[in-house]
C-alpha cells in the first residue's frame, strides 16, 4: 500500500550530520575548531546540520556554551549562503527550560528544531506529551522534529501518539527514528494519518533498510560525513549494490562503536583529530576512553577509507 501523502513541510533530506563539540586539551570550548567543522561540512554540500545531540556531548555543555556554539553555527551557515538548514536541538528535561530555548532559538534564526522528549526519572506518557505540546507551541511556525530514541532516552512515545501530535501541530514535520531496527517505525509513521516522514540516526547502521521503507534522511556524526554521502549518492544513482557494498564495509566499525554512545563519540573525535578537523580528541569527563585496540581500530578505519577521507587543510 502506498504511503499517504501530507501537505506539511518535509525537512531537508539526505545526510544531515550531527556536529561534535571540539574542546581544547584542558576541556574548554575550541570555537576555532567548531567553525572549521561547520565550514568543512558546508563545503561537502550537506543540506542540513544538527546541534547539539548525543554526538555533541550535549550533557557536558552549559547553557551558555550551547548558546555560543549555536550562534557561531548560525553565523557560519548564513555566511556561506549555501542554503544549509540549521537544526537546533532542545534536549532539556524541564518544560520551562525547553520552551524558553525554543523561543530563543526561533528568535536567533534557527530554521528547524529537534526536540528530545523528557525521559529522566520516568515521566508519565501524559507528561511527555504535555512537554512536547508546549515546545511545539513555543516553536511555531518553525518546523520541529521529535527525536524518538527509546534505547537512549526510554521515551514513552509511540506512533499513534506522535501522529496525534502532528494532527494538532502543523509545525511537527518529522520524527528522528532511533528505535532498533528503525524500519518498521519509519513505515508505520508514513502509513499514519497524518503521515510523518522520518530521519534515522544510530550512526546509520540500518540506514539502507530505513531508506527503502521511506526515510528521507540520515543523521550520523560528522567526522566521516564523506562516507555517508558516498553511500547516499550511489543509492541516488540507482547503484544499489555499490551502496550496499560500501555500507557493508562500514558496518563492522559502526556496529562496534555503537555499543555505547561514549564509545562512538570518542572514536569520532579521534578520527576528526587525525583528519585535521579539530585540534584535539579531548572529550569532557566523565568520558569513555579508547583502549589500545580501539585506537588501532580507528587507525584501520582511516586507512581503509582513506580515499573518502582526505586530511582537512586549515
Amino acid at each position: 500500500m502506498a504511503a499517504r501523502t501530507s501537505s506539511r513541510r518535509v525537512p531537508p533530506g539526505g545526510i544531515s550530520p550531527v556536529l561534535l563539540t571540539p574542546f581544547t586539551a584542558d576541556g574548554a570550548l575550541d570555537e576555532a575548531s567548531f567553525v572549521r567543522v561547520v565550514d568543512h561540512l558546508v563545503s561537502l554540500g550537506v543540506r542540513s546540520v544538527m546541534f547539539p545531540g548525543f554526538a555533541s556531548e550535549v550533557l557536558t555543555l552549559s547553557d551558555d556554551e550551547r548558546a555560543v556554539l549555536i550562534r557561531l553555527l548560525l553565523e557560519r551557515a548564513e555566511a556561506t549562503r549555501d542554503n544549509v538548514t540549521v537544526i537546533a536541538s532542545i534536549p532539556d528535561h524541564a518544560t520551562l527550560h525547553a520552551t524558553r530555548w525554543a523561543s530563543c532559538l526561533v528568535e536567533a534564526g534557527a530554521q528547524a528544531l529537534n526536540v528530545l522528549p523528557p525521559h529522566r526519572l520516568g515521566p508519565s506518557g501524559a507528561a511527555v506529551v504535555a512537554h512536547l505540546e508546549a515546545v511545539l507551541a513555543a516553536a511555531a511556525p518553525v518546523p520541529v522534529i521529535i527525536q524518538y530514541a527509546p534505547a537512549q532516552a526510554g521515551t514513552a512515545l509511540d506512533v499513534a501518539t506522535m501522529s496525534a501530535l502532528a494532527s494538532r501541530h502543523d509545525n511537527l514535520v518529522a520524527i528522528k527514528v532511533e528505535s532498533q531496527p528503525p524500519g518498521p517505525t519509519v513505515a508505520a509513521l508514513l502509513a499514519a494519518e497524518p503521515a510523518l516522514p522520518s530521519l534515522v540516526g544510530h550512526a546509520g547502521v540500518q540506514m539502507l533498510d530505513a531508506l527503502a521503507r521511506g526515510a528521507v534522511g540520515v543523521q550520523p556524526g560528522c567526522s566521516f560525513t564523506e562516507l555517508y554521502l558516498a553511500v547516499w549518492e550511489r543509492r541516488r544513482l540507482g547503484e544499489h549494490d555499490a551502496a550496499r557494498d560500501l555500507h557493508t564495509r562500514m558496518l563492522p566499525y559502526l556496529s562496534y562503536w555503537m555499543q555505547d554512545v561514549g564509545l562512538i563519540v570518542a572514536a569520532e573525535k579521534l578520527i576528526a583529530q587525525r583528519r585535521g578537523l579539530v585540534d584535539t580528541e579531548t572529550c569532557r569527563q566523565p568520558a569513555r576512553l579508547l583502549d589500545r585496540s580501539e585506537r588501532e581500530m580507528v587507525g584501520k578505519f582511516c586507512t581503509e577509507f582513506a580515499e573518502f577521507l582526505p586530511e582537512v587543510t586549515r
